[in-house]
């Protein structure tokens, strides 16, 4: 169930979507609190599973990664013994760094990063294809990325 969040919520949670590496003084110094409230009120929105984590933002192209490519998958059969299975062998593919079940005609959506076209195609083919269950994969590069980061969602 959402929790109740307020204005000075909202400014600490865009704090920390900018800049997760500000310190606690810092934070409250944003929103015009005592370091102790600030720290309270974080950690209310992390037991509440509004914030879940801090991570560090990587430039794929930075560490190699030239390709990004959304992937639609059509299964054979949706049931949970099987579901499971693909689940499992997607989530174990350290190249699929998004992975969504979705409506419509596919049933999932993989975000995967490769080195280059030629390292795409032998994933493709070496364990895409080989997935339980895939009856079909389609693949859409991306040509030009214009906001990237999941972020920084529209917190108000």
């Amino acid at each position: 169930m959402p929790i109740d969040i307020d204005q000075t919520d909202r400014q600490l949670i865009r704090a920390l979507q900018d800049n997760a590496r500000l310190t606690s003084g810092e934070l409250a110094q944003r929103v015009h609190l005592s370091q102790s409230p600030s720290w309270r009120r974080i950690k209310r929105l992390e037991d509440a599973g509004v914030i879940t984590g801090y991570h560090a933002a990587l430039d794929r192209r930075a560490v190699g990664f030239g390709v990004l490519a959304f992937v639609m998958v059509g299964i054979d059969r949706q049931n949970e013994a099987s579901s499971i299975l693909f689940e499992e062998a997607v989530c174990a593919i350290p190249e699929v760094v998004m992975f969504h079940g979705i409506s419509g005609p596919e049933d999932f959506l993989l975000v995967v990063v490769a080195r280059d076209l030629d390292a795409y195609s032998e994933l493709l083919q070496r364990r895409l294809h080989r997935l339980p269950g895939v009856r079909h994969v389609h693949t859409h590069f991306s040509l030009q990325e214009f906001k990237g980061q999941i972020g920084g969602l529209p917190i108000g």
